[in-house]
């Protein structure tokens, strides 16, 4: 048998040195790694920028990757060990599940050994489902249902009978039976279904009044236009199924159409109809918008969507509910006083502590692990949310914190958690929780993979991977494996800025004038009013769901001299790219057409340039009808998009793909002058030097998303910038950068406006706005207003503290 290594074994290695050392501060844990079973073991990575490299991480430990931004973090957490064995995971299912779960393709890498079940937990938002709330989302709904099940007063019925989506249907139907002398005999019996569900609003808890003159012109027939939805085109198939439904004449204008034939058309049930020799399901178009768009979230819609749900309905809460989704009988039933809706409403903080007082012993477990639950929600700084928060409506941070809440409970273990800069969102008060939060998952007996930038999580974690030692191209190796005081040691970039701190201003500029809020009142703001100087950097902060976005994004709309520059993904097809956003690949267009003498139109692989094959998309796509469709690269341009003629023309040695296949940084030198290299100086500016031209938008986090728009708006002078934390994704390096640039924004004239956790910058403000004391109905007041000098002397509140311990005060 193997003998069981110590961990210290590991050691700490700077790469290209040769040397290990050991650990400085092995941390106390059992003896994980036993043999070779007992590391995640990648050979030959080379998914993206990675260069080859073999690399192991330990399991059932906690470790954190570092870098720059685009040093190659994400494509080796999240890209090839979290993509394959997802991957092998589907492919244990039958062949017809796998149909509907998509394909995932192989990472690039030669081998991976020892990989567990992946949980990726990732700050993208919790989906559009109108019917899920942060109740619903991590259980908890599911345990008070029962719990009122089993101990509400009136008894109204099974844990379904407190469920808004569970609708109250009686009816009868034939069943066999299964024992008995009447043994496989049929018989129809009647049935009885008690849900919780809202009659009248369906467990949606709003209603919608809608304007049906904003969803049709009753001027027009079907065939000349008359519907006004996005995607009802007059010859398109969805009109078609109501112009020759046989129920109405399609050239008849909707003003002369019979009051039974306006029903049928408006609001008729869903029936079977044929159309062109095929039977099809016909509904009422009121209804059946109201399902497609209606009643999905809002803010996921495309915004052309979203304008016109905004013209056409006006939405309000439920009368006969009240807004709480659910019927009388699941809203009679009360456990002291309290019933199941205002425990949902109630803010989580109290929520907790209504629960603990509960001291029924026949329920016992189930109230363990709700308490549980909910304090974990109060440690990780979500205590200002409720259960009946539409879970569409949280941050990236809170949709990952919420997540993490979720996978707290279960009882799998030897998992591998894969975290994406958990510290998203969070003031350094709330930091620690999440820390803890982490350390248990370990702690069960699972691998913990963060990637991460913040030394405050640094410093919690057992194994440490540096990857760099630069972004893109200059990328893609790992610099340093160890534990953390080696890495401070390591002399890589990530080690000598982990203890660099930013300091106060000595000076501060004078404002050149305010923005006035007056009795802002937004969520849980209480009436503030605030004076937002002008012409200067102004750091708005306090802990999460304190109201600082409320008080700003709420009274400081964007507008004419307001630009919003926020982490929101960037609309657009899946043609878009940084040269296209950005207005880049025009000036390059020209630029190869004035060269070669050609048409600027045969450069765009949207256009004329297109390869015949892909017709410009630089992939095959086989639709596989109700299968999820199939990409691969097309093999007649190589992915490029382009058609061979077109790559034939040359701008100084380089083709129109090699172009776009460079980084900013490339092509700022490649181009030398002009207004696509002021335009890509800017990138460079805001540190998105490795992002390659040609790559598409989609694949952006939220910090670069934000840093892309902030480039192309910075030309304009005299405006206000609103930015919502734009350290989010910037290595310690990068922090010095983006002040740098803040401080250019500001002197060029323009007013900064920053909503932020970061020290760092706190510390560089010349004015802070701190907003709390607390969270939720303990927040939204001003608690500091004045200089961060002022702020670190005299005041007491946790911004305070933490600025004060960051600067060394």
């Amino acid at each position: 048998m193997t003998a069981t290594p110590r961990l210290e074994e590991f050691g700490t290695h700077v790469r290209g040195t040769g040397q290990t050392v050991p650990m400085a501060s092995a941390p106390q844990q059992p003896a994980h790694v036993a043999d070779s079973h007992e590391v995640i073991r990648v050979v030959g990575a080379r998914e993206n920028n990675l260069q080859g490299f073999d690399v192991e991480i330990p399991k059932r430990r906690l470790t954190v990757f570092t870098g720059v931004s685009g040093s190659g973090k994400s494509s080796l957490v999240f890209g090839t060990i979290a993509n394959e064995s997802q991957r092998l995971i589907n492919e244990t299912y039958p062949t017809f599940v796998q149909q509907f779960m998509g394909q995932l393709s192989r990472p690039e890498v030669d081998r991976l050994e020892n990989i567990s079940p992946a949980i990726v937990v990732d700050q993208e938002r919790m989906g559009a489902n109108a019917r899920s709330t942060v109740g619903t989302a991590t259980d908890v709904h599911a345990m008070l249902r029962l719990l009122f099940s089993r101990i509400g007063s009136p008894h109204v019925g099974s844990p379904q009978a407190f469920s808004f989506n569970v609708p109250s249907v009686s009816g009868a139907g034939a069943v066999t039976i299964a024992t008995g002398k009447n043994k496989g005999k049929r018989e129809r019996r009647s049935f009885e279904i008690t849900g919780g569900m809202c009659p009248e609003c369906e467990g949606l808890g709003v209603m919608s009044d809608v304007d049906v003159d904003e969803v049709v012109d009753r001027s027009l027939s079907l065939a000349g236009g008359a519907i006004r939805v996005p995607g009802y085109t007059a010859d398109g198939w969805m009109v078609k199924g109501y112009s020759e439904s046989g129920f109405f004449d399609g050239h008849k204008p909707i003003a002369d159409f019979t009051e039974q034939e306006l029903h049928d058309f408006l609001y008729r049930e869903p029936t079977k109809v044929k159309i062109s020799g095929i039977n099809m399901s016909y509904e009422g178009l009121i209804p059946k918008i109201t399902k497609s768009m209606f009643q999905k979230d809002r803010d996921a819609l495309q915004p052309h969507v979203r304008a016109f749900v905004d013209r056409a309905v006006k939405f309000m809460p439920c009368s006969a509910c009240g807004g709480t989704r659910l019927n009388d009988g699941a809203r009679s039933s009360t456990i002291d006083g309290i019933s199941i809706a205002d425990a949902a409403a109630m803010q989580i903080t109290d929520l907790a502590a209504w629960v603990a007082q509960i001291g029924d012993a026949s329920v016992a477990p189930l109230l363990q692990g709700l308490r549980q639950t909910l304090d974990s929600f109060v440690d990780i700084g979500l205590g200002y949310l409720s259960l009946d928060r539409a879970s569409g409506t949280l941050s990236g941070g809170e949709a990952q914190r919420t997540k993490m809440i979720r996978h707290l409970g279960s009882s799998l273990t030897d998992m591998t958690y894969v975290f994406d800069e958990p510290s998203t969102g969070l003031h350094p008060h709330d930091i620690q929780r999440m820390n803890d939060l982490l350390l248990l998952l370990r702690d069960k007996g699972n691998t913990v993979l963060v990637v991460e930038h913040k030394p405050e999580v640094i410093a919690i974690a057992d194994h440490v991977i540096d990857l760099g030692p630069g972004a893109g191209r200059h990328g893609g190796q790992i610099t340093y494996e160890g534990d953390v005081a080696g890495l401070r040691a390591s002399g890589t970039i990530t080690g000598r800025h982990l203890d660099h701190r930013a300091t106060l201003k000595t000076s501060t500029r004078t404002p050149t004038g305010a923005i006035e809020i007056r009795g802002a009142g937004l969520h849980n703001l209480k009436a503030v009013d605030v004076d937002v100087p002008l012409g200067i950097l102004t750091v708005v902060t306090g802990v999460a769901g304190s109201g600082k976005s409320s008080l700003i994004h709420g009274s400081i709309p964007a507008s004419g001299e307001v630009i919003v520059v926020d982490q929101a993904p960037i609309k657009g097809s899946r043609r878009s790219s940084p040269a296209t956003y950005t207005g880049i690949l025009d000036d390059i267009r020209k630029a190869f057409a004035k060269e070669n003498g050609v048409k600027p139109g045969l450069f765009s692989a949207n256009s004329e340039g297109a390869c015949p094959a892909c017709k410009g998309l630089g992939v095959i796509i086989t639709n596989l009808g109700f299968t999820q469709s199939v990409e691969t690269r097309c093999e007649l341009c190589e992915g490029t998009g382009f058609s061979d003629d077109v790559l034939e023309y040359t701008l100084d040695g380089k083709n129109i793909a090699e172009v776009l296949a460079m980084s900013a940084d490339e092509a700022a030198a490649y181009l030398g002058t002009g207004p696509a290299h002021t335009t890509l100086s800017r990138m460079i500016d805001v540190g998105l030097g490795y992002i390659t031209l040609g790559q598409a938008l989609n694949t952006l986090s939220g910090g670069e998303r934000q840093r892309l728009k902030l480039a192309i708006s910075m030309a304009k002078k005299g405006a206000v910038y609103v930015l919502d934390e734009p350290t989010t994704g910037l290595h310690l390096a990068d922090v010095d950068n983006l002040l740098a640039l803040l401080d250019r924004l500001v002197d060029a004239g323009n007013s900064v406006i920053v909503i932020e956790h970061h020290q760092a910058v706190m510390a560089h403000a010349d004015w802070i706005i701190d907003v709390g004391p607390g969270a939720g109905r303990d927040g939204g007041t001003v608690v500091f207003e004045g200089t961060p000098a002022d702020l670190v002397s005299q005041s007491e509140t946790l911004t305070a503290q933490h600025l004060a311990r960051y600067v060394g005060a």
